[in-house]
């Protein structure tokens, strides 16, 4: 089994590096944080992204005990103005580490937000984007990410920030029904290939990672 997934990682690898990313596999979470840590120089300042899959990781703990600062806009500590500060703060860090929704075969990082600060990180902003994802979110083409999206991420993700919104009950996404001010899916972005004047670097992790 683990050679199968280490085969399907690498197909997505091998296309991610066609579209102009650096890309790696790593067969477990361990081995993940490892790279991410070769990619992080001395002193660096280090964003946060609303990830499930880097929480999971337990990066952002570990890189506060190695002593670099990380700008998060998570802190329940800070007040709703602050957050939306540190928002704006991660656009211009060191690093700024992110998940992907989904990743299609052919090498698109698909991604859909609700305010958008994470996307808009990914494309310019930051000197350097570390973006991991598990196996999980491999899919075939686009129109299975757009789906994986609305039937597994976004129901989970409105289920874990108590979202007053019909997908977090239905289990499924009824756009047409879907005007609450709490929606989450309001931008969507697929990359086609690396945006120019951006270092990005996405690894593969042979586990199941996120939503």
């Amino acid at each position: 089994m683990d050679d199968f997934w280490k085969k399907k990682c690498e197909v997505v690898i091998n296309a991610l590096k066609k579209n102009g990313y650096d890309a790696y596999y790593a067969s477990t979470s361990l081995e993940a944080k490892k790279i991410i840590y070769s990619m992080i120089p001395e002193g660096a300042v280090i964003g946060r992204c609303g990830s499930t899959t880097l929480v999971q990781m337990g990066i952002y703990d570990e890189l506060r005990a190695k002593g670099f600062t990380v700008i998060d806009p998570y802190d329940a500590n800070l007040s709703p103005e602050e957050q939306l500060e540190q928002r704006r703060k991660t656009l211009l860090c060191d690093v700024l580490l992110a998940g992907a929704n989904a990743i299609t075969r052919d090498g698109k990082i698909v991604n859909v937000d609700g305010t958008g600060n994470r996307v808009a990180g990914i494309i310019f902003g930051p000197k350097k984007v570390i973006i991991v994802a598990g196996r999980n979110k491999i899919v075939s083409d686009i129109k299975e990410a757009l789906e994986r999206i609305k039937s597994i991420a976004a129901p989970l993700n409105a289920r874990r920030l108590k979202r007053k919104i019909p997908c977090a009950v239905l289990d499924r996404c009824p756009v047409e029904e879907c005007d609450s001010p709490e929606r989450m899916c309001n931008v969507t972005v697929i990359l086609n290939k690396k945006p120019d004047m951006s270092s990005i670097s996405v690894i593969l992790v042979g586990e199941d990672l996120g939503f």
